[in-house]
C-alpha cells in the first residue's frame, strides 16, 4: 500500500511549488517605468476624463478640444527635505517625487542569470546605487491635475500656467505653505498646499468667481500609482477605502469601465512599495479605465471650495496608521491579507525590540514552533507508532493483497486498536504551510524590510542571498531533520522521492527573499532540536515499557 504520509507530503509540496512558481513566473508583468501615456494625445483630441454617475458631478467631456499636458510641462516650483524633493509644475501638478533616503535608492537586486555571471566574474561591473529615486511615470497622470466639467472652462485652464508663491520650499524641520495661482477669465483658482516632513500635504483650493454665477464643478486626481518598482507579482492599481472598512480593489488591466464610489475615506495609487494618496470625510471617487491598457484613473470629484489631505511616498505601516488609521489598509498582502497582517503587525513588535528583522524572523519562528510544539509532538509519536507498526501493517497486506477494500479496514482496526494516525505527522506541516506563505508576502510586501541587513554577507532580506548560502543550509537542515525523523516509508521509490526534496526545495528556493529562507533554515534548526528532543522522550518510554513487561526471574538460593 502506497504510504499516506508520503503522499501528503509530496501532494502539500507540489501544490506549493506549483502555486508560488505560477503566482511569481506567470502573473502578467504591469509596465512600470514608461507606462502607456495616460494623456499623451494629438493636439485636436482630448485626454481621457471620467465620466461620473449621475450622483456626482459631471465630470469633464471626452470631446473637450484642449492640448494634453506633458512630460515636458515647466517646473515652477520645488519642495526640498534631506528625505525628498518634489517637483510642482506650470498645470498646477505634482510632476514628481524624488525619495533621498537610502534604503530606496540602493542597487537594484539582480535576477539571478546576471548575478551568477557576476558572482563568477563574467560581469564584474557592480550596479551602480541612485542619487534619488523617482516615483511617479514620466507620462503617467499626475497628483493634483484638476479638470474642470465645463468644457470651455477646462480648455482654459489647460492652456493658463499657474503661478507659485515661491519658487523653493524647505521644510526640513517644520511644515511650510505653497500657494498656486491660476488666473482665468471667469474665475481664480487656488491651491493652497502645506508640506510636512513626513511626506504628507494638506490641499485647500478655492475658487473665487469673476464675474456672475459658474459651474465650477470639477475633479481632482491623486495621480497614477507611482512605478519606483519593477515587480508584476505583487498588486498594482486603485484602492478605496470605504467609511465602513471595505476594500475596494481595482487592478491594473482590469478595470472595464467607470466605476463610481461614495463615502471614501481614501483612494490610493499603489505599486509593490509605494503609493499616492488622497484622504478626507465623505469623498465621492471616479476610477476610470486608461485606453488600451484598462489600468485604473484615479480622481475624486467637487463643487467649489474644498479641503482634503494627501500623501506621497512609500507604504510603511507605521508611519500610514500615524497620519490617519485607517491608512493602515493601504499596505496590502494579496488573498491572504487576513492572516499576513497580523503576521507582520508580530514581526513589526519584535522588530520594536529586536531592532533587527533579521532576529525578529528568528523569534517569530521560535513562536511558532513553540505554538506547534504540542501537534508536532502528537504528530512524532504517531509516525513512531506506525513505524513500530511496520511488521503488521506487512503481513495484512501481504494477506489482503488481493481485496484492497479488506486491507484498508483491517489497517484501519490496526491504526485504531493502537492509537496511530497515519496522517498525523502531516499536521504540523500542513498548519506551516499558511505561516511560510504570510511570511513570504510580507517579506514580499512590506516595505520596512526593503535594504534592511541581519548579518554578515546578509545585507537586504528582502531579495535573494547573494552568494547561496542560506539555500544550502537550508538543504542541509532540511536532510538532517529528515535523518532523524522516524520514518515509515517501504517502498523503495518513495523513499528515493522523499531523500530528494531537500534537493528540490534548495533549487525552488534559491531566488526567494533571503528573509524567508532564514525564516524555514531556523524552522529545520529549530525542528531538529525538538525531533531530537521528542525521540529521547519516545525512547525512553519505549524502554520503560519493555522493562515492565520483561519476566521476573528469581535467584535460585
Amino acid at each position: 500500500m502506497k504510504d499516506n504520509n508520503l503522499k501528503l507530503i509530496l501532494a502539500v509540496a507540489l501544490s506549493f511549488i506549483f502555486l508560488t512558481i505560477y503566482s511569481y513566473y506567470f502573473q502578467q508583468p504591469t509596465p512600470t517605468q514608461k507606462p502607456t501615456p495616460t494623456h499623451q494625445t494629438p493636439s485636436n483630441s482630448a485626454p481621457t476624463t471620467p465620466t461620473a454617475s449621475s450622483s456626482t458631478p459631471q465630470a469633464p467631456s471626452h470631446n473637450a478640444n484642449i492640448q494634453a499636458p506633458n512630460a515636458t510641462s515647466p517646473i515652477i516650483a520645488r519642495v526640498q527635505s534631506a528625505e525628498m524633493e518634489i517637483e510642482i509644475d506650470n498645470l498646477g501638478r505634482i510632476a514628481q517625487v524624488y525619495l533621498k533616503n537610502k534604503k530606496f535608492i540602493a542597487s537594484k537586486q539582480e535576477d539571478l542569470i546576471d548575478h551568477l555571471k557576476r558572482l563568477f566574474g563574467f560581469n564584474p561591473k557592480p550596479l551602480e546605487p541612485l542619487s534619488k529615486l523617482p516615483l511617479l511615470g514620466i507620462d503617467a497622470l499626475k497628483p493634483l491635475e484638476l479638470r474642470f466639467v465645463d468644457t470651455t472652462l477646462n480648455q482654459e485652464a489647460f492652456k493658463q500656467s499657474y503661478h507659485a508663491s515661491t519658487s523653493t520650499l524647505e521644510i526640513n524641520k517644520s511644515a511650510k505653505t505653497l500657494t498656486l495661482t491660476q488666473e482665468l477669465p471667469q474665475l481664480e483658482l487656488k491651491k493652497i498646499l502645506t508640506f510636512y516632513p513626513n511626506l504628507t500635504y494638506d490641499l485647500k483650493i478655492e475658487i473665487t468667481p469673476k464675474r456672475g454665477l459658474l459651474n465650477s464643478a470639477y475633479v481632482l486626481s491623486n495621480g497614477s500609482r507611482p512605478v519606483a518598482d519593477a515587480d508584476g507579482y505583487a498588486f498594482h492599481g486603485v484602492l478605496l477605502g470605504t467609511q465602513d472598512d471595505k476594500l475596494e480593489k481595482l487592478e491594473d488591466g482590469k478595470v472595464k469601465q467607470t466605476q463610481s464610489f461614495h463615502n471614501v475615506a481614501f483612494i490610493a495609487s499603489v505599486d509593490r512599495y509605494y503609493t499616492s494618496l488622497f484622504f478626507a470625510k465623505n469623498l465621492n471617487a471616479l476610477v476610470d479605465s486608461q485606453a488600451g491598457s484598462k489600468n485604473p484613473l484615479p480622481f475624486v470629484s467637487f463643487n467649489g471650495n474644498t479641503q482634503l489631505h494627501g500623501y506621497i511616498g512609500p507604504k510603511d505601516h507605521r508611519l500610514l496608521k500615524q497620519i490617519a488609521p485607517e491608512l493602515g489598509d493601504v499596505v496590502e498582502y494579496g488573498i491572504i491579507t487576513f492572516f499576513a497582517r497580523p503576521v507582520f503587525l508580530l514581526l513589526d513588535y519584535l522588530y520594536s525590540y529586536t531592532h533587527n528583522w533579521g532576529w525578529a524572523i528568528i523569534l517569530l519562528t521560535l513562536i511558532v514552533r513553540v505554538i506547534l510544539y504540542p501537534l508536532s509532538y502528537k504528530g512524532m509519536v504517531s509516525m513512531q507508532k506506525i513505524k513500530d507498526l511496520t511488521p503488521k501493517m506487512k503481513e495484512i497486506q501481504e494477506k489482503y493483497k488481493g481485496d484492497p477494500q479488506k486491507m484498508q479496514m483491517h489497517l484501519m482496526q490496526l491504526y485504531k486498536k493502537h492509537g496511530a494516525n497515519p496522517l498525523g505527522g502531516c499536521l504540523p506541516l500542513l498548519l506551516q504551510i499558511p505561516v511560510f506563505f504570510a511570511i513570504y508576502r510580507v517579506l514580499y510586501n512590506a516595505v520596512e524590510l526593503k535594504s534592511a541587513g541581519w548579518i554578515l554577507w546578509i545585507h537586504d532580506l528582502s531579495v535573494m542571498d547573494p552568494y547561496l548560502i542560506l539555500p544550502l543550509l537550508m538543504g542541509l537542515s532540511m536532510y538532517a531533520h529528515q535523518v532523524i525523523t522516524p520514518s515509515t516509508i517501504t517502498d523503495p521509490t518513495q523513499a528515493k522521492i522523499f531523500k530528494l526534496l531537500p534537493v528540490f526545495f534548495t533549487l525552488f528556493l534559491i531566488t526567494f527573499p533571503a528573509g524567508l529562507v532564514l525564516y524555514w533554515t531556523i524552522n529545520n534548526v529549530f525542528s531538529i532540536f525538538q525531533q531530537w528532543a521528542i525521540n529521547q522522550i519516545l525512547e525512553k518510554r519505549k524502554a520503560q515499557q519493555i522493562e515492565e513487561h520483561k519476566p521476573t526471574t528469581y535467584n535460585k538460593g
